[in-house]
């Protein structure tokens, strides 16, 4: 059970999203080992998700005509369209993106980790990385997931290419998770260290995600519809691979393309809520100040067209199908595992504990007490599809594979596989 415990421990240091499967009906026909399994079904739930086979369906061009179609929408392509990226998947999405465009493509200019490019050919990832001579110019930075002067550069170049846009024009942004730190740029005058020392001390202090994504924003040039705004009055069509839960494009990346509802009074009230006003920058007090007197109010992003092409439930949705297919009875646990991660443990240990008890005791199961507890720390974690009945019928035994490089993120997906011994 330590062991067990120890592996779930593990899975829930990143609260996302858990895949939790029953044991089989009957004995499987096929020999295959436990580790090829797991690693069949890893492999096909991230097949689902590449960059590259996403951004190919979401997009298709016609030759003949040079009609660029994206969903129901149509964009006639005349050396006019430009291509910007930040996030941890969008190297591939990009090589993708520029061998589907080809010709068509002017310029581009991407934000990525720091190092990407280096793993990816150690990785013998070949399709994920540009090509020589490539029209898209690569910017590796923000090392550790933080934003640095790497990622700022990137940031003031991408700004740059997409404020000379003209209504003529095209640009298609990529954007995955990652690209918040990916795209850092502060409203002068306020620096890169006062914004990072600020958002520190609201996450030190108890700030939500959604807290902290309002300060972003509003102290941003390009969160926040930002970027879309600078591009205006071009065209933008942004394909978006998701990785938050829920898949709402005014989060993800901190919604470059995506007006932001917030105002200058909501910042104050968040940040008298954890008394950081009084000690603010005189920076940010100047920043805020400018953006409540502002005679234009919020901008819209009417020329904006927003496509998520990939998320973790597509890949939930392949493992289902793939697990079955091997012969195992699959529950999606939750689309929505999030929450406080000792929280999240707690209920991951002990719904190993019921499961399994229920199983070795032929059907006596876990006590009384051990169920109601299961309930209770599922109703603190506020999961709103929770399958915790059918999760219960499973069978014991846990597996944790260690993945590597992917060249996507989509979140977590979490395999517990269950069955006699």
């Amino acid at each position: 059970m330590a062991t067990a415990l120890q592996v779930l421990r593990h899975l829930a240091q990143a609260p996302l999203r858990l895949l939790l499967w029953r044991g089989p009906l009957a004995r499987l026909a096929s020999s295959m080992a436990l580790a090829e399994q797991v690693r069949q079904l890893f492999e096909s739930t991230v097949h689902a998700v590449l960059p590259g086979p996403l951004l190919q369906r979401a997009l298709s061009l016609d030759p003949d005509t040079g009609q660029l179609k994206v969903r129901d929408r149509s964009f006639q392509l005349q050396q006019n369209l430009y291509l910007v990226g930040f996030g941890k998947a969008v190297l591939g999405m990009a090589a993708a993106a520029e061998e589907l465009l080809g010709q068509h493509l002017v310029q581009g200019v991407i934000s990525v980790p720091k190092g990407i490019r280096a793993a990816m050919e150690c990785a013998g990832k070949q399709e994920m990385l540009l090509k020589p001579h490539s029209r898209i110019q690569v910017f590796e930075g923000a090392e550790g997931n933080l934003p640095d002067r790497d990622a700022l550069r990137a940031a003031l170049a991408i700004r740059q290419l997409a404020e000379v846009l003209t209504a003529d024009d095209l640009l298609l942004v990529l954007i995955s998770g990652g690209g918040s730190a990916l795209l850092p740029a502060p409203i002068p005058p306020v620096t890169l260290e006062e914004k990072q020392t600020l958002t520190k001390l609201l996450a030190a202090r108890g700030a939500t995600i959604q807290e902290l994504n309002t300060i972003r924003k509003a102290l941003s040039q390009l969160k926040g519809g930002g970027l879309a705004q600078a591009a205006y009055p071009a065209q933008v069509v942004s394909l978006i691979l998701s990785d938050v839960v829920g898949d709402p494009v005014e989060v993800i990346a901190s919604g470059p393309t995506v007006a932001s509802v917030h105002n200058v009074q909501d910042c104050l009230y968040i940040l008298n809520r954890y008394g950081l006003r009084a000690a603010l920058p005189r920076s940010v007090k100047t920043v805020l100040a400018q953006a409540d007197s502002d005679p234009h109010g919020p901008h819209t992003c009417g020329h904006v067209l927003n496509v998520i092409i990939g998320s973790n439930a597509l890949a939930l949705a392949e493992a289902q199908k793939q697990a079955e297919a091997l012969g195992y009875r699959a529950v999606v646990l939750s689309t929505a595992i999030q929450g406080d991660v000792k929280s999240v443990a707690q209920f991951y240990g002990l719904l190993a504990r019921v499961a399994g008890a229920r199983l070795t005791q032929h059907g006596a199961g876990a006590s009384v007490k051990e169920d109601e507890q299961l309930q209770e720390l599922a109703a603190q974690l506020q999961l709103p599809d929770l399958q915790l009945k059918g999760a219960l019928e499973a069978v014991g035994g846990a597996h944790l594979l260690h993945t590597g490089l992917t060249g996507t993120n989509v979140m977590d997906v979490h395999f517990l596989f269950l069955w006699p011994r």
